[in-house]
């Protein structure tokens, strides 16, 4: 039965696969310069984090002649503001994980009270997919126009809508939704060129073409590990939007970016070695580890833990209400917060607000609060994580923020980051980077990867499928098989039926087509 669903599945998926083929995309490709990454990153480490901080480098001075762009976007979210006005951030998966940093910062930066709540980050799937992916959220432009107007987007309000690809469903039903209810043309921020995006996306070309949207294009090149766009795309898009938002004048965005990029040139990246090689070390003996984080930097240090099980084929921060079913494992990492002594405080101190997540009354209770306070980041997690895995050891690594500086404590290895004269976004952001090489490493030492093809990755939606069967093709191309997109297709879905959210899809789909050509 399992084989005529899988066929079911997959003629189903190849009738609108032409939506979703997005291999010509440049989000999509491998970078020429870390096509050899999963090996320097056991041999030769300290080079591997300086390959990952030039990419870095390189999107940062692509940015730098975006200023102006980025200015005139800041005008109009400052005029929204001042008029009484909301700006409303909407994002899928890592630019969704964005929006909610975003909000969180412009949280902890502003007195007044009423300014603080004119801006919104939302994304698909509510709250709870800050955690645990929503399976297909992204896949349908109506629930973006949805969620939307569900949180009251309306004719004075400004809406940001950012997508790394240019092309996710979700993100665009946001874009047209905002058209439809305010006398505000919406932004549309992506990092995929013009010109590509239009002969291979209908949806990205109606997009472009309007003239009631307006565009931010932030194309920087091919990301670090091919197709993860939680690297370079979604840092280069969090630090534009960032920018417009938290500098109220062009001078204090130019002196902002300044600052950021000359303190990151001179960073010495391979101060993080030790710190790598201690965490791929924890989990190769078969223990876990604590990130514990203070409020200051909680939810940059969530959304790069977070992000490592689509990324990576990880088991998912588990949910403690599951606890005793059938399918509960644990993730190899989880988030704990000390200064929270509930789930509820512990979202609180994450969020600065009330989490929102939804509550549809089709979703049957799937993703609303109740279900976002199973996964519980409060300093009572620790003894309870213990209890339930007694035969392994947990280690801590702890990220602080004092002040002028960001302290990493791991295994005996400490590193003070010294932010003083760092404003709060840019200090986000180069924690965002630090930890998005490290974490990426990490998985690199594991054997997650294949040169910089993401081999570990999960089919959670059409674009993702897409991606699955285009790696599986070129792994099969490597070994002398040319595969049809077909068959692999049909090979990938026959795989999704019994892999384990924690196996290799990419390479199971390979080794399944390799026995019928064989």
């Amino acid at each position: 039965m399992s084989t005529e669903r899988a066929f079911a599945k997959a003629e189903e998926f190849l009738r609108i696969s032409n939506q979703f083929m997005l291999g010509e995309l440049v989000t999509e490709k491998p970078h020429p310069e870390t096509a050899d990454l999963s090996r320097q990153v056991v041999e030769d480490l300290p080079h591997a984090l300086e390959i990952l901080k030039g990419i870095d480098l390189s999107m940062l001075q692509i940015l730098r002649e975006k200023l102006p762009e980025v200015e005139a976007m800041s005008k109009e979210i400052h005029n929204t503001l001042r008029s009484g006005g909301r700006v409303f951030l909407s994002g899928c998966g890592s630019t969704g994980r964005l929006a909610l940093a975003i909000e969180t910062l412009w949280r902890s930066s502003v007195s007044d009270d009423r300014l603080r709540e004119r801006v919104v980050g939302f994304m698909a799937g509510g709250d709870l997919a800050l955690i645990k992916a929503v399976e297909e959220f992204e896949d349908f432009t109506e629930y973006g126009g949805r969620q939307l107007e569900g949180l009251g987007f309306s004719q004075n309000d400004l809406l940001l809508a950012i997508t790394e690809g240019g092309e996710t469903p979700f993100v665009i039903g946001t874009a047209w939704k905002a058209v439809d209810l305010s006398d505000r043309h919406p932004y549309f921020l992506y990092c995929n060129p013009d010109d590509v995006l239009r002969e291979s996306v209908e949806r990205s070309r109606e997009v472009i073409d309007s003239d009631k949207i307006r565009k931010l294009n932030l194309t920087v090149g091919p990301m670090a590990i091919s197709g993860s766009t939680r690297m370079q795309a979604t840092t280069v898009q969090m630090l534009a939007a960032g920018l417009a938002l938290m500098c109220d004048s062009p001078e204090a965005i130019g002196n902002s970016f300044a600052t950021l990029y000359n303190y990151y040139s001179s960073f010495d990246v391979r101060r993080l070695v030790p710190f790598t090689v201690e965490e791929s070390g924890v989990y190769s003996n078969g223990d876990y580890l604590f990130y514990e984080a203070d409020e200051a930097s909680a939810i940059t240090v969530l959304t790069d833990t977070t992000e490592r099980a689509p990324t990576f084929s990880l088991y998912p921060f588990e949910n403690q209400q599951d606890r005793g079913k059938e399918g509960f494992n644990p993730s190899l990492c989880y988030l704990v917060l000390p200064e929270a002594s509930s789930a509820e405080e512990g979202y609180r101190l994450l969020l600065g607000r009330e989490p929102r997540s939804l509550d549809w009354p089709e979703l049957k209770g799937a993703i609303n609060n109740t279900r976002l306070y199973g996964h519980d980041f409060s300093a009572s997690i620790v003894s309870l994580r213990k209890s339930y895995l007694p035969e392994v050891e947990h280690y801590t690594f702890a990220i602080r923020d004092d002040d002028e500086q960001v302290s990493l404590e791991l295994g005996g290895h400490r590193m003070a980051i010294d932010f003083q004269g760092i404003d709060l976004l840019s200090r986000q952001i180069i924690l965002k980077m630090l930890l998005n090489m490290h974490s990426t490493l990490v998985m690199g030492r594991l054997g997650r990867y294949e040169g910089n093809l993401m081999t570990w990755l999960r089919s959670s939606n059409n674009k993702l499928i897409d991606r699955t069967i285009r790696y599986a093709r070129i792994l099969l191309s490597r070994r002398g098989v040319d595969a049809s997109y077909e068959d692999v297709c049909r090979a990938c879905f026959a795989e999704m039926e019994t892999i384990r959210p924690d196996q290799p899809i990419v390479l199971y789909t390979v080794e399944r087509v390799l026995k019928f050509y064989q």
